[in-house]
């Protein structure tokens, strides 16, 4: 098993290293300087010299995320912000864990395409198109699904053991936006009037629904 999921590994960094989103990098490698607080396309480099080891490494997909949430699942990322050294090689990944009827609700990725490959258990995954067509199929152990760049998607665990995914994307750095915590909990908030008539509902209903959505206070 540790072989296959290494060999699509593999599969998943060079199909992502030919058709890579994000700009092609112009060096052998550019380490994200997090710290430079520069604002470019991407984060700037930092000497060559100081390069480490540390910053091409994570070991955070090893072992299940801690899901505490109403949804039931839980990402865990391996981006730019996790390993500097994938500042302009266009490439990333996540885990995905879900418990027993958990959900990644629906989202979009603006800046890449996901790909996942099913560690465990069983997934409900789809995708919609622009004309609204939705494509979707139910995964297992073992199997792949991509969701294309920008287009709203989600995984529903409908089996009764928990589920895991590991997702690559063709972005340092794929942003997600989901779709309903990006129009009822944004700062400064969506006018209530613009949700009450796109949604067809009342004030009173998009009220519960900030509150259902609303992030928790610690």
């Amino acid at each position: 098993m540790v072989a296959m999921v290494s060999a699509y590994f593999f599969v998943f960094l060079a199909l992502f290293g030919m058709v890579a989103s994000d700009p092609d990098h112009l060096q052998d490698l550019c380490v994200a300087n997090k710290a430079a607080g520069i604002k470019v396309n991407g984060f700037p480099c930092k000497e060559e010299a100081n390069a480490t080891e540390a910053d091409f490494f994570f070991s955070g997909l090893a072992n299940p995320g801690v899901i505490n949430n109403s949804v039931g699942s839980v990402v865990t990322g391996a981006n730019v912000e996790k390993i500097p050294g994938l500042n302009t090689l266009g490439v990333s990944l996540a885990r995905i864990d879900y418990e027993p009827g958990g959900l990644n609700p629906p989202h979009t990725h603006p800046r890449a395409t996901e790909i996942i490959f099913v560690l465990d258990g069983e997934l409900d995954v789809g995708f919609i198109t622009t004309s609204n067509k939705l494509i979707s199929k139910s995964v297992k152990k073992g199997d792949i699904f991509v969701f294309p760049k920008g287009l709203v998607h989600f995984q529903k665990n409908n089996g009764e053991k928990p589920a895991s995914v590991i997702a690559g994307f063709n972005s340092q750095l794929p942003g997600t936006q989901s779709i309903a915590a990006t129009l009822f909990t944004s700062t400064p908030p969506v006018p209530n009037n613009v949700l009450t008539k796109a949604f067809q509902i009342g004030t009173k209903e998009v009220d519960k629904i900030k509150n259902k959505l609303a992030p928790k206070k610690s």
